[in-house]
């Protein structure tokens, strides 16, 4: 066996436990795990206390981890939520995120807080879908018309953050030009292997193998998705694309495919599993461990940057859900805007993205990062207390869910 340390990979799977179980222990505490998850990076990690590092072991495991995050989130697309009315209101929303992003990015350009404007309106631009929904559950308004809006508008933009992204600040050499038609090409490709996935799950033979070895040691659902995953990760590194447009297009694949879970109700929850249960935790701490706290404290007005940029997010997410004042009473358009301005993983994808292309410094990366934690604390709350004291339409379903929390 190749002589490399675990012992950093095991400090950070000690803390993937005992954040959610802590968590767990403190029900009235409504935070999720991920931000305990990044706080114990943070603080255990070099800025503090420095016991440990995202070394190579590590950083196999959180790049494995933000694939497999992206993964799940696109598997989260329901292209059936996505027609008329309900994707008109969401694709104008996001053009007019984009150009409050660019307003604001513009400005922080003048302060010297960002170098492009572009990537900083690309990174206001997205929302934690899978914050909204257990939310949404939580109010009883998921299957409402107000739901329905605010998972359009999620969807739409954590699929436009990620394409506009690779688009225009990848990290290959190759210019925007060539990067246009790349992904057109790989757009091709995801379109012809959905197909080809749905022509050949229509042979019963193969229909009937696979339901006999999905539940066995053969796990053979879940083996072809983690496939499909690592296929279109390696195509559009190929490519010179950002590896989390593949890790997302194929989540949204296995999600078209996979619309029919009657013969396997077991396939997603055993995905999420892998996810939740081991890669995902670990991305993330590894992102409080490569956190630079220190630039932030070492300067008062670096850290002022936070709650400025965790206002940017709300101006630039939220106000486009005035868009829904005509249906909706105005508890719960509000309560739409904070949860379409609730954003982690992608600021912290992005962050990282700027870092490594040059156009965002250590000091905003951390600090947007730190905004990110803001709004994954604050604004889920303060929306649930909003719906919950907001009409309810008629044809909510009216059930209790016990939503788990959790940002993907």
């Amino acid at each position: 066996m190749p002589e490399v340390g675990f012992t950093n990979l095991l400090v950070v799977c000690v803390i993937a436990l005992v954040a959610p179980l802590t968590l767990g222990l403190a029900p009235r505490v409504r935070v999720p795990a991920v931000v305990l998850e990044i706080v114990a990076g943070v603080v255990l990690g070099p800025s503090v206390l420095g016991w440990v590092e995202a070394d190579l072991v590590v950083s196999v495991v959180a790049v494995l981890g933000l694939a497999f995050l992206l993964f799940l989130a696109g598997l989260e697309i329901d292209l059936r939520r996505l027609r008329g009315s309900v994707l008109r209101l969401a694709l104008v929303g996001y053009v007019a995120t984009l150009l409050l992003g660019l307003a604001v990015g513009a400005g922080f350009a003048l302060v010297d807080w960002v170098r492009s404007p572009v990537l900083m309106a690309i990174a206001l631009s997205a929302t934690s879908l899978g914050l909204v929904v257990p939310v949404l559950k939580d109010a009883r308004r998921l299957d409402s018309g107000l739901g329905q809006a605010v998972v359009a508008a999620a969807s739409v933009a954590d699929f436009a953050a990620i394409v506009l992204l690779s688009l225009f600040f990848s990290t290959s050499e190759s210019g925007t030009g060539t990067r246009v038609a790349l992904l057109v090409l790989f757009a091709g490709l995801v379109c012809l292997t959905a197909l080809a996935a749905l022509t050949v799950g229509r042979s019963s033979r193969l229909a009937e193998t696979v339901t006999r070895l999905q539940d066995t040691t053969a796990e053979i659902r879940v083996r072809a998705a983690v496939l499909l995953l690592v296929g279109f990760v390696a195509m559009a590194a190929k490519l010179g694309l950002e590896t989390i447009l593949g890790a997302f297009l194929a989540g949204a694949v296995v999600g078209l495919v996979d619309r029919d879970t009657s013969t396997h109700p077991q396939f997603r929850t055993k995905l999420e599993a892998l996810g939740y249960g081991f890669l995902i935790p670990v991305f993330f701490v590894a992102s409080g461990l490569r956190l630079d706290l220190a630039g932030l404290i070492d300067q008062p007005s670096a850290l002022a940057r936070v709650p400025v940029l965790a206002l940017a997010l709300l101006v630039v997410r939220g106000l486009p859900a005035l868009l829904l004042a005509r249906r909706h009473d105005g508890r719960s358009v509000a309560a739409a805007g904070l949860l379409q301005a609730t954003s982690l993983p992608f600021l912290v994808t992005a962050s990282q993205i700027g870092v490594a292309t040059g156009t965002m410094s250590d000091t905003t990366a951390a600090a947007l990062v730190c905004a990110g934690l803001l709004s994954v604390i604050a604004y889920p709350a303060l929306a649930l207390g909003l719906l919950r004291n907001a009409e309810v339409p008629a044809e909510t379903e009216h059930r209790t869910v016990n939503p788990d929390v959790r940002a993907p």
